[in-house]
């Protein structure tokens, strides 16, 4: 059976991103992550500390992206697709524990990785994550070297994942480029003890990088008890990327990140947001609240671009 953009595998039905729906929704660009998770009960799962468990983990999903490349669906950002519609693609580690000590990130470089988040929610070797309750965690010693490294080879911080702790580490000792991939207002979901949001401080610090913060289309980290029964709107992202914008002190530090390949179905998203193809939607909405067609480009993909130092539009 050919794929469509609503056809798609895996325990979250119905599916919001395919590789056919992207097409679809006029995506050209995209980060694909490599996921690993401490004591995971799936194929993304290792045992906490086993850094030989995370690598093969790590590295197994990095192969499928390299089948996608071989087989022309797929290319690296700034080379030239192998035919028209693949999606150009930078790889983010959302949790560096399968990198296996800092000096073999230049492998990892080689093929494709542009950016490196140190953690995801659990703690990883290297730093302290959005879910750790001990507030005096941070950075590793050996988190410290991978940073030195990360800026050595000129890649991209991630913070979304970060404990507060950590980003506060990270700040002093990396003069490198910082973004938040994927992260939401702190002060819009009422909930100043979630550090899986960003605070106004550390969204000050991550525009002050030049970085940029990617709109999370997540529902529940949208709107306060939002769910599968009580989705979350158009408005309450749109409220989210306005609220960052003026926090940062500019709209050319917020863009689309979206997370719609997280772990959840497109009955998590927003109520209209549903499939790639609908989030042309948000431009209009920005476009209804006064943003000019210059700083909607931005938020689309022109402030994305200046980071990663991309060129080319995404139409």
């Amino acid at each position: 059976m050919e794929a469509t953009p609503e056809r798609a595998g895996g325990p979250w039905q119905p599916a919001s991103v395919t590789l056919p729906s992207l097409a679809a929704g006029g995506v050209t660009h995209a980060l694909a992550t490599i996921f690993t998770e401490a004591d995971g009960q799936d194929a993304a799962g290792y045992p906490v500390g086993d850094a030989e468990a995370a690598h093969r983990a790590g590295a197994a999903q990095l192969g499928v992206y390299e089948v996608w490349l071989s087989r022309g669906l797929a290319c690296r950002w700034r080379e030239r697709p192998a035919r028209p519609g693949a999606l150009s693609l930078g790889i983010l580690i959302e949790g560096a524990d399968p990198v296996r000590e800092p000096a073999e990130l230049a492998w990892w470089a080689q093929r494709g990785v542009v950016a490196v988040g140190l953690a995801w929610w659990k703690d990883s070797r290297y730093a302290a994550g959005n879910g750790s309750t001990d507030p005096s965690r941070g950075l590793t010693d050996l988190g410290g070297r991978l940073v030195d490294e990360i800026d050595r080879l000129g890649l991209v911080h991630d913070a979304s994942h970060l404990a507060d702790r950590s980003l506060r580490d990270l700040a002093a000792r990396s003069a490198g480029r910082i973004i938040a991939s994927h992260s939401n207002s702190r002060v819009l979901m009422g909930d100043p003890a979630n550090q899986r949001h960003l605070s106004d401080e550390q969204i000050r610090l991550i525009a002050g990088r030049g970085g940029v913060i990617g709109l999370n289309l997540f529902g529940k980290f949208l709107r306060p008890g939002a769910g599968e029964s009580v989705r979350a709107t158009i408005a309450d992202a749109l409220d989210h990327v306005e609220h960052v914008s003026r926090a940062a002190g500019g709209r050319e530090f917020v863009g689309l990140g979206s997370d719609a390949d997280g772990g959840f179905s497109a009955l998590g998203l927003p109520e209209g947001l549903e499939r790639p193809a609908q989030w042309g939607r948000l431009a209009a909405g920005l476009s209804a609240r006064a943003w000019s067609d210059g700083e909607i480009d931005g938020f689309c993909w022109g402030n994305w671009a200046r980071v990663f130092g991309l060129s080319g539009r995404n139409t």
